[in-house]
């Protein structure tokens, strides 16, 4: 089991990553000039490129949750309050990941209605999701 929980951490590590950098992409996609058009597909592409990794490091990370989850058989009986607590965020963070998905379809569509400082706040959110899954991991507060 520690190989899988290593495996886990490290993928848990990569797709963040991508979900730290994605809406990074987006920020300045926000404020490409009008005209600006290779910087535009430029940008675009690198976005694309992100999402498609970051789909690819959030597969084995939620599979190795999961078998981390069945193996050990935390989540029931008293005093594991935070192992659902910490699902909910992992259902959050399925949740920004999609949601990265459906920008980066408006912004390639040119259909994109948020400005810059949107997504530099919608970019924070991926940080407080990890601490938030870290901090109940560690402690174990209820």
């Amino acid at each position: 089991m520690l190989w899988v929980k290593s495996f886990h951490i490290v993928f848990v590590a990569s797709w963040f990553a991508g979900l730290f950098y994605l809406p990074r992409i987006f920020v300045n996609l926000a404020m490409v000039p009008p005209g600006s058009d290779a910087e535009r597909q430029r940008l675009r592409l690198m976005a694309r490129k992100l999402m498609r990794f970051t789909h690819l490091l959030m597969v084995p990370a939620v599979v190795l949750g999961v078998w981390l989850w069945a193996g050990y058989g935390i989540g029931w009986g008293p005093g594991n309050g935070w192992m659902h607590a910490k699902l909910a965020v992992v259902l959050l963070v399925l949740g920004y990941h999609h949601a990265c998905g459906v920008m980066l379809k408006k912004l390639e569509a040119g259909t994109n209605t948020r400005g810059h400082v949107w997504y530099r706040w919608f970019n924070e959110l991926p940080v407080i999701m990890l601490v938030v899954a870290v901090c109940l991991v560690v402690v174990k507060p209820f």
